[in-house]
């Protein structure tokens, strides 16, 4: 207890015991029992009064053992189970979760891990991928701040993530890998890599590039072979050995008719090979009879037309072409979409060619705009000239529906410079993104798109939107999101689709390995964002051979679908709103493709490198013995005694407040039973 709660303490017993005096004994002769009697209950009510106020507290030292951690980590991927059974891993666990010695010494954690981390309750070995960086990171945030051991049950063979060797982590986290699987390096052929564009165009030629790779110490010569939806198309024999242990083949395949196409590039085995499972690989691509002409207008240079350019041509169905005000009637036919760069007088040409040709436009404006003129020469919009720019951040307006906005977000999106002064929107329109100004929403329009059928017309009211794929880039290290709204954009403006109650986003080729999902967006009659419907969705294989209706649950904004579970194949679906009449349908192609099936030997060399960087030790399941006496015994780890102090009150509320109750109704009744006043 502090010197200054004891003082306050006698302080109140000096106070009551004057109050008590003053009033029961000071020019009082009667001294008799009675009066003493009054005069104690009147002390005890006033000083537990005066030390309810107080409030007395003392300083509760309490002692405990802090054990380190020893966490169990299982690689529970599918290249595990051609190495591994969930029985002796589950033993081995088992042995190191319930060893007495290991349970006095450490709090012991299972997981197990594919992509994500999760508790080892039952062990599958069927994950189809190996995040082992994500499993370290993920226990090296849970459980920082104490010695820990982490014993990593794998085969060392990564196919997702960072490199698990050069992993930075913030405790003294020490790994102790037990290498599972055949460490012998067997001769090997693969086939690497399969690149092509996801795109192609009816009658037209596309490329295809494929990398071999040798891992032996003989020269050998076998043959590659492509194959289109099954056919062979393309054959070529290689030549490899110990020095030249990869080449490339390349070859140009034409598009013979529409639809999805399958590429598979398949190379011959060696004899005895082990792992014929990387012998072979998959791609696919869309082949389409159709491309869209797009020409951005403008007669200053500017990083946003370079952005917007490659955001455009994303998607190999579009073109771009980068005019000035002055191009001939010629360079201006066949256009479907005029992109409009911060107009000017000089585009006075620009705006008779499209109104004579009913062509579609999205107008991006700035301080070099020219809004005297571009007030006078449409009709959509109208803006108020303060000629002064101002700094402006988006804000994202989720009841917009006209298309699928995939995984786009503004999330520390920088501002754009745009204009001050009102702006009025003379045709019905809605609004993407609307504007804020020093933290305030001003409810302005920033990017709006027009509804009306013909032609379209959408505006974006501000300059530096290439710092917007920039940060996208920086926020999920891909410009996919912010390519993907500029190719819906475009794909609306240079349709000819109303905008539908009932849009639908799927990538139209997916890896299985990748996330496999259809998202829906429903809308009711006054077009709100509706999340209180019933979506349900029909899946079939293009061979009938698989039938699925499931319904479609609330995620975010959205209703989605998980695929992750779908087999490789071509795919039809076809999405439907419960009580109305009011369906979407489209395809997509899931490519036969296992990571997990491409590297079988243990990866032996990088776990001890992870080892002896991390201050641990390497082991094999047969040593599973040793590594639990090393743990055991080891003086890394030891419990350690500490110490918390908390702050206890003396005084019990009730119980004071109970006795003060009690002390003054018996003064008050033995006074008035003895007829004090």
């Amino acid at each position: 207890m502090e010197l200054r709660t004891a003082l306050l303490i006698l302080l109140a017993v000096a106070v009551a015991g004057a109050a008590v005096f003053y009033q029961y004994f000071y020019k009082n002769p009667k001294r008799g029992t009675l009066t003493f009697s009054l005069a104690a209950l009147r002390f005890i009510t006033l000083f537990c009064a005066l030390l309810l106020l107080i409030n007395p507290k003392y300083v509760k030292k309490e002692f405990f053992l802090e054990k380190p951690h020893l966490l169990l980590l299982v690689d529970d991927s599918a290249s595990m189970q051609q190495v591994a059974t969930a029985s002796s891993i589950a033993e081995q666990l088992t042995q190191l979760r319930h060893t007495k010695a290991l349970t006095q010494r450490f709090d012991v954690h299972a997981y197990a891990f594919g992509a994500t981390l999760y508790p080892a309750d039952t062990l599958r070995f069927n994950k189809k991928q190996t995040d082992i960086a994500k499993a370290l990171s993920t226990v090296d945030e849970l459980y920082g701040g104490r010695p820990t051991a982490v014993v990593l049950f794998t085969d060392g063979n990564a196919t997702l993530g960072r490199d698990y060797e050069y992993l930075r982590m913030s405790t003294p986290l020490a790994v102790y890998p037990i290498v599972v699987g055949d460490t012998v390096v067997y001769e090997d052929i693969s086939v690497a890599r399969v690149i092509t564009n996801p795109y192609a165009f009816l009658k037209n030629k596309f490329p295809l590039e494929a990398t071999i790779t040798y891992q032996g110490n003989r020269p050998i010569s076998k043959a590659v072979t492509v194959f289109l939806n099954g056919t062979p198309i393309h054959r070529q024999r290689i030549a490899l050995n110990t020095i030249k242990n990869s080449t490339t083949i390349r070859t140009l395949i034409e598009a013979q008719t529409t639809g999805f196409k399958t590429l598979r590039v398949e190379v011959e085995p060696l004899a005895n090979e082990k792992n014929t499972e990387n012998n072979h690989k998959e791609t696919a691509l869309e082949v389409i009879d159709e491309k869209t002409q797009v020409a951005i207008i403008s007669d200053l240079p500017h990083p946003d037309i370079g952005a917007l350019k490659k955001a455009i041509e994303a998607n190999a169905q579009r073109t771009v072409r980068l005019l000035k005000p002055n191009a001939s009637t010629q360079e201006l036919k066949d256009i479907n979409l005029f992109v409009l760069y911060q107009p000017n007088r000089s585009f006075e040409r620009i705006y008779k060619h499209i109104t004579q040709s009913g062509a579609s436009r999205f107008t991006l404006t700035g301080p070099k705009t020219d809004w005297d003129f571009l007030n006078a020469v449409q009709q959509s919009f109208y803006k108020e000239n303060l000629k002064q720019s101002e700094a402006v951040h988006p804000v994202f307006n989720t009841a917009f529906h006209l298309f699928g906005l995939g995984d786009f977000a503004v999330d520390d999106f920088p501002p754009l410079e745009s204009n001050l002064g009102a702006i009025t929107l003379k045709e019905e329109a809605q609004t993407l993104l609307f504007q804020q100004i020093h933290g305030t929403d001003v409810k302005t329009p920033l990017f709006a798109v027009f509804t009306k059928d013909t032609p379209r017309e959408a505006i974006l009211l501000g300059e530096h939107s290439w710092r917007w794929r920039a940060q996208t880039y920086r926020n999920t290290q891909s410009f996919r999101a912010f390519d993907d709204l500029i190719g819906k954009l475009v794909m609306y403006l240079a349709g000819n689709h109303r905008g539908r109650r009932l849009a639908v986003d799927v990538d139209r080729i997916l890896n299985p390995t990748g996330i496999a999902k259809i998202s829906a967006s429903y809308f009711d009659k006054s077009y709100r964002l509706n999340l209180n419907a019933n979506l349900n969705i029909t899946i079939q294989e293009k061979d009938n051979n698989f039938f699925r209706e499931v319904p479609m649950v609330v995620k975010d904004s959205a209703y989605e679908v998980d695929l992750s579970d779908l087999e490789a194949g071509e795919y039809r679906f076809t999405v439907t709103v419960q009580g109305e009449n009011i369906t979407q349908s489209g395809a997509f192609i899931i490519l036969d493709y296992n990571p997990e099936a491409q590297q079988q030997p243990a990866n032996y060399t990088q776990l001890k490198r992870l080892a002896d960087r991390t201050n641990g030790h390497i082991y094999f399941p047969r040593a599973i013995t040793k590594l639990m006496d090393d743990l055991s015994t080891s003086s890394r780890y030891r419990p350690i005694q500490q110490s918390r102090q908390n702050s206890v009150s003396l005084v019990d509320f009730q119980g004071l407040l109970g006795l003060i109750v009690l002390a003054l109704a018996l003064e008050w009744y033995i006074r008035k039973y003895n007829g004090f006043p």
